[in-house]
């Protein structure tokens, strides 16, 4: 009974030592082996065999990790007081360094951050606080991978969330916001009444020209019009014969018999017309150098008037 006993701890004893011996390490871990006090090194991944009497480790991780820094009052380089948290971003490179050269990783880059912070701010006025966070964050990381990197940690990124400046910076940050917005709504406005009278001119313009336009079109078509009624009537004017005319110059006769003129001039067409017309034939009793018009005593016995006395 008693060795059946004695033999159950003495396996219970060996189990334990077995499962303090295996050690399973992830692929993103490391351990730092201490045998009695004197660093080995690093172990794992995979599976790690230690002397659970004779060795001690440290696990590490490799895994890029995050740091939020709370909010830290600085003064810049135009002595306005501003508060500003950041986040740090770091993840180890050198587990040995980070176990041996740093007690808490943590608190130490949480101080060095609030310094380096402020010594970043000191160079820097309040307009490039608030308008260049991009080469802010680029000075603070690069400042604490300084400091860091004999830690055996590698600082990643710094990102400034949030900046708060005075009071009254923030009045004034507002009122300039505010003119800021008047002014562009203003330009705004003026670029579209710029662009409504040039549209409006363009039309003006277009109306003009295609009124033009047509204006020249209709003087075109009663010239044209006016062209082919003036063919039209020399066309009918050709085609006439000796008859009709001889009826025209009769109508004329009519007309210069209800004048009340007492001297006309008539022209010799009409005279041979006339004359034909009464009887003398085509051309009959018209002397050859009568002259194309002939001034005519209407109040005589109708034969040529006689000129004027001088």
């Amino acid at each position: 009974m008693i060795v059946g006993i004695a033999v159950g701890v003495v396996v219970l004893v060996l189990l334990a030592v077995v499962a303090m011996s295996i050690k399973i390490v992830r692929e993103y871990q490391r351990v730092v082996l201490f045998r009695l006090g004197r660093a080995m090194g690093l172990r794992g991944p995979g599976l790690v065999l230690i002397n659970p009497v004779t060795d001690r480790t440290l696990w590490v991780d490799l895994r890029e990790r995050f740091l939020e820094i709370p909010h830290q009052t600085a003064i810049t380089k135009d002595n306005a007081s501003i508060s500003i948290d950041f986040i740090i971003f770091y993840k180890v490179v050198d587990p040995s360094m980070s176990v041996l050269q740093v007690q808490n990783f943590a608190a130490a880059a949480q101080n060095v951050a609030a310094t380096t912070l402020r010594s970043v701010v000191g160079d820097m006025v309040l307009d490039d606080v608030l308008s260049k966070r991009e080469e802010m964050n680029a000075a603070l990381r690069v400042r604490l991978d300084e400091v860091t990197e004999r830690w055996g940690v590698k600082v990643t990124t710094v990102e400034v969330r949030e900046i708060n400046p005075p009071a009254g910076v923030l009045e004034a940050m507002t009122r300039q916001m505010s003119a800021e917005r008047t002014r562009r709504a203003v330009i705004t406005e003026a670029q579209g009444q710029k662009q409504s009278a040039i549209t409006l001119a363009e039309g003006t313009k277009q109306a003009a020209i295609l009124g033009a336009e047509g204006e020249r079109q209709a003087a075109i078509l009663r010239a044209e019009g006016l062209a082919a009624g003036l063919d039209r009537i020399f066309a009918v004017g050709r085609g006439l014969d000796r008859n009709t005319m001889q009826l025209q110059y009769l109508e004329v006769l009519k007309q210069v018999g209800v004048s009340p003129s007492t001297k006309i001039v008539v022209p010799m067409d009409l005279l041979g017309g006339l004359m034909s017309s009464l009887g003398g034939g085509a051309g009959a009793g018209v002397p050859a150098a009568v002259p194309a018009a002939v001034p005519v005593d209407v109040a005589g016995n109708g034969g040529p008037a006689k000129p004027p006395a001088d």
